[in-house]
């Protein structure tokens, strides 16, 4: 089953042909904007990765081609025309750790679901764990500016990587879910895949140093996403 954009939840991680191979730098420039959680400007772009302005407009918008990237224009500050502000799509290439296995990871949620008094606190436990394994491997990314904000902004960069396509608020305490990497399994075993995920973000957040136990996850929650719900950062956490 896929879910429409108007059906509630998300939609399915992309499959491997519908995703472009990049090499070399244009795939530096990709794997740098999936790190952001907003859209960038070229010039900002090109001093983090210490090219010239022209190489990576170039790079940009032979990606914005490939429809991996999106462009919009940023807000008018003056005269002449607004610059151009890019960002990863959904369509950028999600972790194959996940692809790989969704397989095995269906099988293994009916497998719980049938054989566990507790299939959902196992599977939440079993998330915990894989999202301290996935965190402590996570390479590093850049610092959030509000530096309280960075653990939250940590998990939304491991789950742009697994293929979840998150789109946090402004804040990032919340955030819409537009892609499911394993999202038939979801449907069919909501209550062990789902919990999976939820644990996968605790076990994270206990790495980065966040405040794990007061998020949560709502499964197909909203069109076209899944709602995952973070605490603000605690100012006594430490």
């Amino acid at each position: 089953m896929v879910n429409r954009p108007s059906e509630p939840g998300p939609r399915p991680a992309l499959p491997p042909q519908d995703r472009p191979h990049l090499s070399g730098q244009r795939a530096q420039v990709l794997d740098h904007l999936r790190r952001k959680d907003v859209p960038v400007l070229v010039a900002d772009l090109a001093a983090e990765l210490g090219v010239h302005t022209n190489t990576a407009r170039e790079h940009l918008e032979a990606l914005v081609q490939l429809d991996v990237v999106s462009k919009t224009r940023a807000p008018s500050s003056g005269r002449g025309r607004p610059a151009w502000l890019y960002r990863a799509t959904d369509r950028a290439e999600p972790d194959v750790r996940v692809r790989d296995y969704a397989g095995l990871a269906t099988a293994l949620a009916g497998h719980i679901q049938r054989t566990s008094s507790h299939p959902a606190d196992d599977a939440l436990a079993a998330g915990r764990e894989w999202g301290r394994e996935l965190a402590v491997a996570l390479p590093a990314v850049p610092g959030a500016t509000d530096p309280a904000a960075a653990p939250n902004a940590a998990v939304m960069e491991l789950l742009r990587g697994l293929g979840f396509a998150p789109e946090p608020d402004a804040a990032c305490t919340t955030a819409a879910l537009r892609r499911c990497p394993l999202l038939d399994a979801a449907e069919r075993y909501p209550d062990v895949v789902c919990k999976v995920h939820l644990g996968i973000v605790r076990g994270a957040l206990e790495v980065f140093g966040g405040t794990a136990d007061r998020t949560d996850l709502i499964p197909f929650a909203e069109p076209g996403a899944c709602r995952l719900v973070l605490s603000a950062a605690d100012p006594g956490h430490g």
